[in-house]
């Protein structure tokens, strides 16, 4: 008997020791966490969609945007206009600039008068200060009791190497700086200061040449940093966490990179709608394709891996020359909302909003011919069972809960259910009130241990949720 085998009559046995905890959490299907087998059906992705061109578009370099209530903030590295001195990493004429949106989609870039460039303080410039403006990133802390003055906080830094060379070029460059990340803290992300007066990560390799992101994790009640290493000569990624933002656990390599692929960044950060999944966008580089580039969709669950079930492009450089060009292709950081169905994804080179569905980054398929897929068991909380999905006119999908075991629970069945066909972000599942018997009760059922089995034809279902009974 093999391990598969063995694996599957455990789960019949002791399905309660087996039972997924997901409670009344919103689970989208990026990974195969949730999922026992498939049967004609499959996990698809699913690329955005580019929207109309802004007429004042966020162009910059390692942009990140940030919803805050009603408000997108912008902070990304731009140039002295007037700089005429050497191009590298840390340089002088680096800027790290601010922008805002009411909508998401057209910017403006106020006039702050923080600090003086090029001779006059007329600018959107919120620091220059070699080297963190070549790759300074914000965040907003949403840990519970922060403190006002660092309501928004950020990371920046390079490598021993690139420090030096700064250090060498720039007039006046602070020579107690080292290589490594340091931590900044503002009150309205535009007045900024430092709060880390050594760097809070070291590396004895080459690093940090690009987006190092920090968050906050409500689930993992940490601070987390996502940061560029090398790993078996390969531009990587690794993280380390904090209690405190202040001190920091020493860096885990984490095991992401396919055969020879270099990733040029991670831009990691919990999924706003369901933030126990980390969502990255990470940048592939084409080292032996003319430095050609394309954004990869990833998601993690833990703090050690990434899942990969996707290792196609999820954006492509597309159809515009300039985008197949040198390191073209940059995604900001944050995939943020933009409307209750619909949230944005920022091109960094270009200045292109790209959109999708609410949960829309991959959904469980079927095609014209009807498809199935069951779950793990799962432990849930609620009365009624919420669906964002899609299908065709001739589509549909239905849901039969089963035991653990795999048999149907009476009053749940296939052909209990009522389909569902249409396209809704949250669609509740009805199961038919037989003659001479009581309604199904889902709350009865919470608690224990079942499975999900979906049966889809033209469809596709992109999240899960249990939720109290309206």
């Amino acid at each position: 008997m093999n391990i598969h085998s063995l694996a599957c009559i455990l789960a019949l046995f002791l399905p309660s020791l087996q039972a997924l905890d997901i409670g009344s959490r919103l689970e989208p299907f990026v990974d195969k966490h949730l999922i026992d087998r498939f049967d004609g059906a499959t996990l698809m992705l699913h690329p955005p969609v580019k929207a109309p061109r802004p007429k004042s578009p966020l162009i910059g370099a390692y942009v990140t945007v940030i919803k805050d209530g009603n408000l997108y903030r912008a902070v990304y590295r731009g140039y002295d206009p007037l700089y005429r001195g050497a191009d590298f990493d840390g340089n002088a004429g680096e800027v790290t600039r601010y922008a805002e949106s009411a909508d998401g989609h057209e910017w403006a870039f106020p006039k702050l008068g923080l600090v003086e460039i090029s001779g006059s303080r007329d600018n959107n410039a919120i620091l220059h200060e070699s080297p963190f403006c070549h790759n300074f990133s914000p965040f907003l802390d949403t840990r519970s009791n922060v403190p006002a003055d660092q309501k928004f906080k950020a990371i920046a830094g390079l490598s021993d190497s690139a420090v030096r060379e700064a250090q060498k070029a720039v007039p006046g460059a602070a020579e107690e700086i080292q290589g490594g990340l340091y931590t900044f803290v503002s009150p309205d992300c535009t007045h900024w200061q430092r709060l880390s007066k050594e760097p809070i990560i070291r590396l004895t390799e080459f690093g940090f040449d690009s987006q190092n992101v920090a968050f906050w994790s409500p689930v993992e009640k940490l601070y987390i940093a996502c940061f560029r290493t090398w790993k078996n000569g390969l531009r990587s990624i690794s993280l380390a966490t904090s209690l405190d933002f202040v001190t920091w656990s020493k860096p885990i390599a984490l095991a992401q990179n396919a055969p020879g692929e270099h990733l040029y960044t991670s831009q990691t950060h919990p999924y706003f709608r369901a933030p126990h999944i980390l969502i990255a966008l990470p940048t592939r580089y084409m080292e032996n394709r003319g430095s050609s580039t394309e954004i990869l969709f990833m998601s993690a669950r833990s703090l050690d891996r990434y899942e990969r079930p996707f290792l196609e492009a999820f954006i492509r450089p597309g159809l515009d020359s300039a985008r197949w060009g040198n390191r073209a292709n940059y995604a900001a950081l944050n995939v943020v909302p933009s409307s209750p169905e619909e949230m944005s994804i920022y091109h960094v080179g270009s200045g292109d909003r790209y959109v999708l569905r609410v949960d829309g980054f991959a959904s469980v398929h079927a095609g014209a011919i009807q498809g199935e897929m069951v779950t793990k068991p799962l432990g849930f909380e609620g009365g009624q069972l919420v669906l964002n999905a899609s299908t065709g006119a001739s589509g549909e999908v239905r849901c039969e809960i089963q035991s653990a075991n795999g048999s149907a629970v009476e009053g749940f069945s296939l052909e209990d259910c009522e389909p569902f066909t249409g396209d809704k972000i949250e669609h509740g599942m009805q199961w038919k009130v037989r003659p001479g018997k009581a309604a199904p009760n889902l709350n009865a059922l919470a608690g224990q241990p079942v499975r999900l089995r979906f049966v889809l034809r033209d469809a596709d279902l992109y999240a899960i949720q249990f939720r109290l009974s309206p």
